[in-house]
């Protein structure tokens, strides 16, 4: 992929839902919600504050994120689509859980 964000921005690649509810019940597309979890593929360089100083991104490339409902702007490259969000826009890293908790 030759997209490379700017700034505070992070380009996101959509997490599929599942075709089936939690209660069994398979669900077409148009059910489904737009998804908020995707794999952040690239990042900026960081938010440049008052003083001049960059600040470093709190994600890194390969994190799993829960972003904000109705933020970026989505963007379609060599036949996939990524979403360019702000870092503000991220709301979580989704942690994997360990074996055996």
């Amino acid at each position: 992929m030759n997209l490379k964000p700017i700034g505070d921005r992070v380009v996101v690649e959509h997490v599929e839902q599942a075709d089936k509810s939690a209660g069994g019940v398979f669900l077409p597309d148009t059910a489904k919600e737009k998804p908020q979890e995707g794999i952040v593929r690239a990042v900026g360089t960081g938010r440049v504050n008052d003083d001049g100083k960059t600040l470093p991104m709190s994600v890194k490339t390969g994190d799993r994120i829960i972003y904000s409902k109705y933020s970026g702007s989505e963007v379609k490259v060599d036949g996939k689509e990524f979403l360019i969000i702000s870092e503000k826009d991220v709301l979580a890293i989704v942690d994997k859980v360990p074996a055996g908790v």
